[in-house]
């Protein structure tokens, strides 16, 4: 119980004397030791990694996670080191309402069929962005956490009791300079000669620490390759997702003309004289207005049906066209493409605005638009 009782007091005692000697320095009235200009851009370098990598954490995860709430509750379960649970994406939520209002409208309308081809898009989309999250998290976030949480707080302890023996320091040094007696001068010189010893260990500890900045950058230099790496990796295969779906709804496009709930073949697939049967038979209805047929250009055209062989190009109104993507015809109405390669294309009257009529040498065909850059 002594023991204690002294320690405490010489602990109360160390803890004036550095008070006092703060109070000081800050007014004027005591000398400080200052640190070499070296040692204070190695600290001020520290504190702008600790700062910049602060905020570029907390912005990664907004990124990777916008829902605060959810954060919050990642974060909880960090703390109790507890397993945060698996939660379903917002594109993997919309893929099942998309699937489940498919169900109700009738999978096999043309509205429904879209919306299970276009929900298995979404869940394919949310699931790539659940690996993206996780690789993010692993090869990134952790890293940054890890030195906030680990070498930051070596750094600032060490630089706190660096702070604290140079005011021991400053203390001593102005102690030896009121001491008046020979005996009191000795026993400063002596008690200055083991602070400076314990100043100038503390001093190259902390220097090593933050020297070891350095290292720190090489190593989130590395995590964000890997960041931008999976980022990449994650928006390519959105982009691939979202080429695929365009070009399976590309191909039925057509289907939606029309009443989209009737399931009967298209007028155009009907004879004519069963279609002029049909009409004089049926009262009048209001119909789409077609545009009238000019010479050279099927009638069947407007009507969706094409035979590239009878197709001409009109006189004039013909562009060059770059391909963009590699394109799969679907049937023989249609041309496949090769991306980078030069096509020409036009349009003819009643057909659908997002298709053209390609020509390469003497093969033709219908063509996406969005497989291709129209040149002047």
């Amino acid at each position: 119980m002594d023991f204690n009782v002294k320690k405490l007091a010489s602990d109360a005692g160390v803890f004036f004397s550095r008070a006092m000697q703060f109070t000081e320095e800050k007014l004027g009235q005591a000398e400080k030791t200052e640190l070499d200009a070296h040692f204070e851009n190695l600290m001020a370098r520290a504190d702008c990694t600790k700062n910049w990598t602060e905020k570029i954490l907390r912005q990664t995860e907004v990124l990777l996670q916008p829902n605060l709430s959810a954060r919050v509750e990642e974060f909880l379960y960090e703390k109790l080191d507890r397993k945060v649970p698996s939660r379903v994406t917002n594109g993997e939520l919309l893929a099942q309402y998309m699937t489940e209002a498919a169900n109700d409208f009738g999978p096999g309308t043309p509205y429904g069929k879209t919306l299970i081809k276009v929900g298995e898009t979404q869940r394919r989309l949310g699931a790539a962005e659940r690996d993206f999250i996780q690789s993010a998290s692993i090869n990134f976030l952790t890293p940054l956490r890890n030195f906030l949480e680990g070498d930051w707080r070596t750094i600032t302890k060490e630089r706190r009791t660096l702070q604290n023996c140079r005011l021991d320091l400053d203390a001593c040094k102005a102690r030896l300079k009121k001491a008046k007696a020979a005996e009191a001068k000795a026993a400063a010189e002596h008690e200055l000669r083991l602070t400076q010893t314990e100043f100038d260990r503390q001093a190259e500890v902390t220097r090593l620490l933050l020297e070891g900045i350095s290292s720190t950058h090489v190593n989130h230099l590395r995590c964000l390759h890997e960041f931008v790496e999976s980022q990449t990796n994650y928006y390519a295969q959105c982009y691939q997702y979202m080429l695929d779906l365009q070009k399976q709804l590309g191909r039925f496009s057509g289907t939606f003309v029309g009443n989209a709930e009737s399931t009967s073949p298209p007028a155009a697939a009907a004879s004519p004289p069963a279609a002029a049967a049909a009409a004089a038979t049926l009262p009048a209805v209001p119909t789409i207005p077609v545009v009238p047929t000019i010479v050279g250009v099927p009638s069947a055209v407007a009507e969706g049906v094409l035979n590239p062989n009878e197709v001409k190009p009109p006189a004039s109104g013909t562009r060059k066209a770059r391909v963009l993507y590699d394109y799969e015809a679907a049937d023989s109405t249609e041309l496949a493409l090769l991306a980078d390669e030069m096509i020409t294309v036009y349009s003819l009257p009643g057909m659908d605005p997002d298709w053209l009529i390609g020509e390469r040498g003497n093969q033709k065909g219908k063509v996406p638009v969005t497989y291709l850059e129209l040149l002047s």
